[in-house]
């Protein structure tokens, strides 16, 4: 069996990388499996999760996971490709939930788990899937105030990095444009100073 491909596609909030994911994912394969970890918590977050079931195609499996990601995609939900939309969410899910790995975890342990959740999420493909993953890169702005805001800025940009370091292909998308980071990153001129 093939290997699929893992492509990243990382931005800021509202910089159209849902979109992108999207178009991506359609390029991919015609059976296509969405995997939603956002969960309705209020009003606000119940209309922008409405919002993304109008615009996304009706032939597409729609699974609603906010934790245990790497089941949906090694359970039964057959498709050509797995659009994980969003890893930031999925990783504010596992970091709040109490009883993961198992109760009174201390940090560090929760921190292994995640990371270790991450390289799963990322080994899906030897599967032969294809699995599109969007996250959010939350380490450009302010430090944060809260030890738990910075133990979340720190945990993505580690998670980032771990797919990153596996996928084909990356993207940066700001304003709704995707710049493909690998083959940047690959140019050694880049790197003369």
């Amino acid at each position: 069996m093939m290997k699929g491909k893992l492509i990243l596609i990382i931005g800021g909030a509202r910089s159209g990388k849902s979109k992108f994911a999207e178009k991506v994912a359609i390029g991919l394969g015609s059976k296509i499996t969405y995997i939603a970890t956002a969960a309705s918590l209020d009003d606000e977050m119940a209309e922008r999760i409405r919002l993304h079931q109008a615009f996304r195609p009706k032939d597409w499996i729609t699974v609603e996971e906010q934790k245990n990601v790497i089941e949906v995609m090694l359970s039964g939900c057959k498709g050509d490709v797995f659009l994980l939309d969003c890893l930031t969410l999925w990783l504010t899910n596992i970091l709040l939930d109490d009883q993961l790995p198992e109760p009174g975890t201390t940090k560090s342990k929760k921190e292994l788990f995640i990371m270790e959740q991450a390289a799963g999420i990322a080994d899906v493909v030897e599967s032969g899937a294809h699995l599109v993953v969007v996250s959010n890169e939350v380490g450009m702005g302010v430090v944060p105030e809260s030890s738990l805001g910075r133990s979340f800025r720190d945990l993505a940009g580690k998670v980032n990095q771990v797919l990153a370091s596996k996928a084909d292909r990356v993207y940066l998308v700001i304003a709704g444009l995707p710049l493909e980071l690998k083959s940047i990153a690959r140019n050694d001129s880049v790197f003369d100073i």
